[in-house]
């Protein structure tokens, strides 16, 4: 039997479940496609978190950050070791990425590290950035490490469709 897929989840992904509901149409929908990606999809993968989205899903206003938390409470927590360095400051030292996006620069890091499948985010600046992912690719294979596939949870649906 097949071993599931692995997906490392970014702290965008138990944002967006904890979130109230948003009345910008772009951020509501985005919570939408999360919450039926997380009763759905969610049990056909392996899922992983880090150190790094424990840090940042306990910041922020008490009862959204308590929430974050409970929701990846149950979720094996991956170690930022010294390769995840290495292979941090690969990506740093491209320039793709700048210095205060570091933290998102750790997210691709980790999950590369640890030869995950996905990254599953909704942080389209820095990292499901189509270009500069081409690149930091590029960047991490020379570092001999392969780049996880990083997506948005609507990526991430295979041949279910939205809508049913």
């Amino acid at each position: 039997m097949k071993e599931k897929l692995t997906v490392y989840l970014e702290t965008t992904i138990p944002s967006y479940l904890a979130a109230r509901p948003s009345n910008n149409l772009v951020a509501a929908g985005k919570q939408e496609v999360t919450r039926q990606w997380w009763e759905r999809r969610k049990g056909k993968y392996s899922l992983f978190v880090s150190e790094l989205v424990f840090e940042e899903a306990g910041q922020g206003d008490s009862n959204a950050a308590e929430k974050r938390l409970a929701l990846i409470d149950p979720i094996e927590s991956l170690q930022v070791d010294e390769e995840v360095f290495r292979i941090l400051r690969v990506i740093m030292a491209s320039g793709l990425i700048p210095e205060k996006a570091a933290p998102d620069a750790t997210h691709i890091a980790i999950a590369t590290r640890y030869a995950l499948d996905f990254l599953l985010t909704w942080n389209c600046t820095h990292i499901a950035n189509a270009e500069i992912l081409a690149q930091i690719d590029h960047y991490v294979s020379e570092a001999g490490y392969d780049l996880p596939v990083i997506c948005t949870p609507d990526e991430l649906f295979g041949e279910e469709n939205l809508n049913e």
